[in-house]
């Protein structure tokens, strides 16, 4: 088990990765024009989320309510059916037709969700 400093910054990497989903101007930028400084897409995006599916199973060890949790899990749910469904990482989809799909959107609102639950507060 890592100690109070590791589990707060993976936490925060987490949280940081939800703001992307949360993002349409950023998932436009980087993701769509490739204008960085950042280097991203949505596949990665999709796969750091899961990467780190022992935040959620552990939820307590990371200072996470029940609330905050549950907001989390609902994302998870969301974001597992549109990978299964949507084929994010074939080459014959558009990032830029994927994020304009309902689905996507409710993503989107959903890490806005989850956000306000953590008073997450962008970092510049």
């Amino acid at each position: 088990m890592s100690n109070n400093a590791d589990r707060k910054q993976i936490l925060d990497s987490f949280i940081e990765n939800i703001a992307c989903m949360s993002d349409e101007r950023y998932q436009e930028r980087v993701w769509v024009r490739s204008e960085g400084p950042e280097c991203d897409d949505i596949d990665d995006t999709i796969c750091d989320f899961f990467d780190e599916d022992y935040v959620l199973e552990n939820y307590k060890d990371y200072g996470i309510t029940e609330n905050q949790h549950r907001l989390l899990m609902n994302l998870h749910d969301k974001l597992r059916v549109f990978s299964d469904t949507q084929d994010v990482y074939s080459p014959e989809k558009s990032t830029e037709d994927l994020i304009l799909l309902p689905q996507w959107q409710e993503i989107r609102d959903i890490s806005k969700n989850v956000l306000k639950a953590f008073l997450y507060k962008k970092s510049s």
